[in-house]
């Protein structure tokens, strides 16, 4: 499998914009695949970037939209030259009034992440996500 480091630094630089675009529909989604699957930290799951799209439309439309993320990335684990996996832990910050409170509607203030990436036309993408909560 891949031990060449320019594909590590790709698919982490792929973890660092969905970070970064979280709150922006329109740079996020391409970072996956059209068939995308992704579970989110309270179990919802959403199959298509279509419907990833308007999940996040809808969220960032709440006062979700000042729940916000970081992600460290523990491992990446190549299954093939064009496929890893990569183990992170996924940090809430929750910016609603109130504040970091994981009691309101949130599950937990930290969960491991863990996405299925796949290199197609040459770009790494975000496959599957999944998130489980880290309960203390």
């Amino acid at each position: 499998m891949s031990a060449d480091p320019s594909e590590d630094a790709a698919i982490r630089r792929v973890v660092a914009d969905a970070v970064e675009f979280q709150s922006d529909v329109d740079r996020f989604v391409p970072l996956h695949t059209a068939g995308v699957a992704v579970v989110n930290f309270g179990g919802r799951r959403v199959a298509g970037r279509d419907v990833l799209a308007e999940a996040m439309r809808r969220a960032l439309a709440s006062p979700l939209a000042d729940v916000l993320t970081t992600v460290e990335v523990e491992d990446i684990r190549f299954l093939r030259d064009d496929v890893a996996i990569v183990a992170s832990v996924k940090h809430v910050h929750d910016r609603r009034e109130g504040g970091d409170t994981p009691a309101d509607a949130l599950p937990a203030t930290s969960g491991r992440l863990t996405y299925v990436m796949v290199k197609e036309d040459g770009a790494w993408r975000i496959a599957s996500a999944q998130t489980t909560p880290i309960l203390t």
